[in-house]
């Protein structure tokens, strides 16, 4: 008798994006789309529905940050996924209280 194991489907990466984030930057408001559906056909879209991204970030680590520096610890979090699997990230990234 052979036994056969079948991991667990993968989480959506935008719940992985959304895990990686929260982890690093503990933020007070999140919001990860996928926007791979307006890519579709286009340089980067490998047919899985799950490359391009943007992320809205507020987290007090920002606080007295440039926006390239904000950009640098969000890249630092997904550095693996961005190497891999994210073809395209847009980026905001806001201490609380800014606009």
């Amino acid at each position: 008798m052979t036994a056969t194991s079948t991991a667990p489907p993968a989480p959506p990466l935008a719940d992985v994006i959304a895990d990686r984030l929260t982890a690093a930057l503990s933020p007070t408001r999140l919001a990860v789309v996928n926007e791979s559906h307006l890519h579709a056909g286009h340089s980067g879209d490998d047919g899985t529905g799950e490359t391009h991204f943007r992320v809205e970030v507020e987290a007090t680590a920002f606080t007295g940050l440039t926006r390239v520096a904000r950009q640098r610890l969000i890249n630092h979090a997904l550095a693996d996924l961005l190497a891999t699997r994210i073809h395209a990230l847009a980026i905001g990234a806001r201490a609380p209280g800014e606009s």
